[in-house]
């Protein structure tokens, strides 16, 4: 290949990368004609959020930009095809919004508990033993049967010496206890939860 070929090559390579645009002044009287009917239309788009919109009235604006052939179609006024465009990109940033996680902001992280932080496990173990203790030793034994033994309702009984009845008023009763000395507690109504902790004694 001769220099003066390949010197017409990579000329000709230039121009195949170059970009057609739309003029400036075209973009202006566009924005200027369009603008704010386009501004409220992705207003309604986006629920009324105006700094998405005028986001979204750019971004139309830039592909009208990079689509000078759509200037040339048959239509009477660009406005059909600058709704329809600024209609998908509002659509597609929709679906990339959906699909992302939910950003979460400083004053949830502040006040997120560090898992690795057994800090406020312990003290809800400590509260938990302290409110136990100020049952009195009837009560005291039914829970620990039932919650930290793991044992059923008919098993406590037996191991207790006392009627089932008997340990279902019991836990009851101490459930209702504990629940005004623990701030925050609620025992739930239905199925006894039957967690395996440390001994409460």
């Amino acid at each position: 290949m001769t220099t003066a070929t390949a010197t017409m090559t990579t000329a000709s390579a230039r121009t195949a990368t170059v970009t057609v645009t739309t003029g400036e002044h075209q973009l202006q009287e566009l924005q200027r004609e369009h603008g704010p009917a386009l501004l409220s239309f992705l207003l309604g788009l986006t629920y009324g959020d105006r700094q998405r919109a005028e986001d979204l009235v750019q971004e139309t604006l830039v592909r009208a930009w990079l689509h000078p052939e759509a200037f040339s179609g048959a239509y009477d006024s660009m406005r059909p095809w600058l709704f329809t465009v600024a209609r998908r990109l509002a659509i597609d940033a929709r679906r990339s919004r959906l699909a992302r996680p939910a950003e979460i902001g400083d004053g949830v992280l502040a006040v997120t508990p560090d898992p690795s932080d057994a800090t406020e496990s312990a003290e809800a173990a400590l509260d938990v033993r302290a409110a136990v203790r100020g049952l009195s030793p009837e009560h005291r034994a039914v829970l620990v049967r039932l919650y930290f033994d793991g044992l059923t309702v008919n098993e406590a009984a037996v191991d207790l010496g006392i009627p089932a009845g008997t340990v279902k008023s019991r836990s009851h009763y101490a459930l209702r206890q504990l629940g005004r000395s623990l701030p925050g507690y609620r025992p739930r109504h239905g199925s006894i939860a039957r967690p395996r902790a440390a001994a409460a004694q």
